[in-house]
This record gives structure tokens, sequence and C-alpha cells, in this order.
């Protein structure tokens, strides 16, 4: 699988965006306590490595697939943070 390929796949993986909006509400309820991008990179790692180790046996190097993945899931989360900002303006918060 090409570079881009897998990219592009994770990109669109449902359980990796899932993971991604859950960690982007765990760190704005936590942000008080622990922050806002120590618990966001730490969230990132753990992603980018959890799936291809446990989920995506037989798709391509791991090693691979992690360091794609730790572009893809920073993808997401500057998405979901986005997303999260426009909403907010929105609502005029």
């Amino acid at each position: 699988m090409a570079l881009t390929e897998l990219f592009m796949a994770q990109l669109t993986d449902p359980f990796r965006i899932g993971i991604v909006i859950a960690l982007v509400v765990t760190m704005l309820r936590t942000q008080a306590d622990t922050g806002t991008w120590m618990p966001l990179l730490a969230g990132i790692l753990f992603i980018s490595v959890l799936i291809p180790l446990a989920l995506s046996a037989g798709q391509g190097a791991q090693m691979t697939q992690i360091l794609v993945g730790l572009v893809s899931t920073s993808v997401l989360v500057g998405l979901a943070l986005v997303v999260r900002a426009l909403v907010l303006r929105v609502m005029g918060r």
C-alpha cells in the first residue's frame, strides 16, 4: 500500500475518527486539571501506536503505519479542534 493510500485510509477510518473525538472531548473536560497540549500529544501517540499494533496485522510495515498514523491522527485532532472553534463561534461563545 502506498503512503498516500495508507494516509487516506487512516483519515477515513471510523474507529480512528471516533477515538479522536473521544480524545478531544476528554481533553476539554479535564483541561483545567491537565492542560491542553500534553493530553493531546499523549493521545495522538497512543492512538497512532494502538491501532497498528492491535488491529492492523498484515497490512504492511508497522513502523510505517505508526509514522503515517502520527500525521493522520494529528490532522484529525486539528480538524476536531477547528470544528469545535467554529461551532463555538456560531453559538456566540
